[in-house]
């Protein structure tokens, strides 16, 4: 019997009166679940210990949480900036720079993106709608994230086009985004006004990573689902 794949996933962080608190959405997990996968939620730790949690799982999701500070891509933090958290920054950088070292599936949800995009030496918009001139799009949508709200313009002859065809619609929930995805990466789908929506490896499909949130639209939506198959695919097939 074939073994299902571990699928490392940081955690987000929340600081209560008892202290910081390490959390994952549920959506996600049981997407991942849903595919074939077994997630295991790994809290912001030292980078030190990245090197381990690679050697432990088969693949890697990063995912959605709180701005990323950037000081981390050479930035001075611009008025517009959220919150930011620089020990989970720090950890997940180090993890991603591992696990692509390490040839591991990686993938990548919204400020999963940007993570990935700056581990591997991309640079990214602290606030896409006022540093981008043609920004127009709503890319903080009030819809409730089980709904799609815009379409993304894949790039032909990619890896998102093969999962998602042409023009998928998906929802929308960011203010940061991609801006140079650094020469490992490539830009495979962007929205109407030119936010990045999409990344991945150039030479293979190591590496893929979306800026939107697919795991409110798996159950509804195939092509979304299509995502996590990929993904727990490309953890199975990675195996040493």
């Amino acid at each position: 019997m074939t073994m299902k794949p571990l699928i490392g996933m940081p955690a987000d962080t929340v600081k209560t009166d008892l202290g910081f608190r390490d959390y994952a959405y549920d959506n996600v997990m049981q997407a991942v679940i849903a595919a074939g996968g077994i997630p295991v939620m790994l809290p912001s730790n030292n980078p030190e210990l990245a090197e381990d949690y690679v050697t432990r799982c088969d693949g890697f999701a990063f995912l959605g949480g709180p701005d990323i500070d950037p000081t981390l891509f050479g930035e001075e933090p611009i008025r517009e900036i959220g919150a930011t958290s620089m020990k989970k920054d720090q950890f997940e950088v180090a993890l991603c720079q591992k696990a692509f070292s390490a040839g591991k599936a990686i993938f990548g949800i919204c400020r999963g993106a940007q993570i990935i995009a700056i581990a591997l030496g991309g640079t990214m918009y602290q606030d896409f709608p006022s540093q981008f001139p043609d920004a127009r799009l709503k890319h903080q949508q009030e819809a409730p994230l089980i709904y799609p709200t815009h379409h993304v313009n894949i790039k032909g002859d990619t890896i998102a086009a093969e999962i998602l065809g042409s023009h998928p619609y998906v929802n929308s929930n960011h203010h940061q985004t991609v801006k140079n995805p650094g020469s490992h990466l490539m830009v495979s789908g962007r929205a109407d006004d030119g936010a990045v929506e999409m990344i991945e490896l150039q030479d293979n499909d190591q590496v893929v990573a979306v800026q939107w949130h697919p795991e409110y639209l798996y159950e509804t939506m195939p092509e979304e689902n299509a995502l996590f198959e990929d993904f727990v695919e490309r953890c199975q097939n990675g195996r040493a």
